[in-house]
């Protein structure tokens, strides 16, 4: 759903995701949430993502990112959601209960990853190799069918006739898996059971290696993360990937970042597995000159800090008000919403002309 202008522009600024969890916080109750998100928010940073691997006693991606929507103002608010074991109904439906406790600043990262714990705990057998993408693109469909099954004006509330809705305005969804598709068959009806979306569609991000190659089509998505092993080979992977997905497409690229910081060098603090992901490590004033790199190639950057209570001060009091001074970043979206950052039109309801016609031939 990705009908943007071309995002290529020269001279066009960047903006600046940053990771919540992993390594970066490890707070598990909601009031050290607030103070992380509002902290990233007050730095600047344009959108705060949530991972959304299991652990004990803590709320799941969606959840943390619902809780964040009422406190925040302008970061945009964008959980991972597995696309594989859950079930895309309750995707879709509480993705757009998101999208409304935010104000129209939710998104999407739609995961799909080999999960045997996962599929055990559903009762499914496990799910790899090309499926996975398969699994993606259904799940992805299926959601974007659904907060399209409303219509943007479908609620009237009409005091004095008792009607809430018009029925007319929403629409059977009317989705089945493909003949070919590999996991159990399922098929969705519809309508949602929630009103459309404050953003109609919700912007959809993906990993690079899911989309273009597959089953996940680049139209299917609205942004791509891309990844490379180094700093270096990752503005050679973010031209690669533009140049294989078009420049409709968003593209994030992904960094790991470990700063020096009080009076600590960032080589000291180096620790934990590989994640895959480039890996920045030295001084603020570094990662800034690569930031600004990275941001004429990209359309944006997600950082993943190693530890959001060290590197947070450091990115708001040295590396984002450079990167602003040097026109690199632009300035967050007040009272926007994620596709604005985005530079997304509002999309009509592809149910849209069908109402239309009916009410014509009435």
């Amino acid at each position: 759903m990705s009908t943007t202008e071309d995002r290529t522009e020269a001279g066009q600024a960047g903006f600046l995701a940053i990771e919540l969890d992993g390594a970066g916080w490890d707070g598990g109750d909601f009031a050290s949430l607030t103070e992380a998100v509002l902290a990233a928010e007050s730095a600047g940073f344009h959108a705060a993502t949530f991972t959304d691997a299991p652990v004990a006693g803590r709320a799941n991606a969606l959840q943390r990112a619902a809780y964040a929507g009422p406190v925040t103002r302008t970061i945009a608010l964008v959980p991972e959601l597995d696309t594989v074991y859950t079930e895309p109904f309750h995707v879709s439906t509480q993705l757009a209960s998101l999208d409304y406790v935010s104000g129209g600043r939710a998104g999407w990262i739609a995961t799909a990853a080999e999960a045997p714990e996962a599929a055990a705990a559903v009762g499914r057998e496990n799910v790899s190799g090309a499926s996975l993408a398969q699994e993606a693109a259904a799940a992805i469909e299926v959601s974007r069918r659904l907060w399209d099954s409303w219509e943007d004006d479908a609620v009237i509330r009409d005091v004095a006739t008792g009607r809430y809705i018009d029925v007319d305005k929403l629409h059977y969804a009317d989705f089945e898996t493909p003949a070919d598709f590999a996991g159990a068959a399922y098929s969705v009806k519809g309508p949602s059971i929630i009103p459309r979306p404050l953003q109609g569609q919700l912007p959809v991000l993906a990993a690079a290696s899911l989309v273009g190659q597959g089953e996940v089509a680049a139209d299917a998505v609205d942004a791509v993360l891309v990844t490379a092993p180094t700093p270096e080979l990752l503005a050679a992977e973010i031209r690669d990937v533009r140049s294989r997905l078009g420049a409709s497409v968003a593209v994030i690229a992904e960094l790991d970042v470990v700063l020096d910081s009080r009076g600590q060098a960032a080589a000291g603090r180096v620790a934990g597995a590989e994640t895959g992901r480039a890996r920045y490590v030295g001084t603020a004033a570094g990662l800034t000159d690569l930031l600004e790199s990275l941001l004429t190639e990209a359309d944006g950057v997600r950082l993943h800090p190693a530890s959001l209570t060290v590197e947070l001060d450091e990115l708001s009091r040295l590396v984002l008000p450079e990167l602003r001074r040097r026109g690199a970043l632009r300035p967050p979206v007040q009272d926007g919403t994620f596709r604005d950052l985005l530079g997304l039109a509002h999309p009509a309801s592809r149910y849209a002309d069908s109402s239309t016609a009916t009410a014509a031939g009435n």
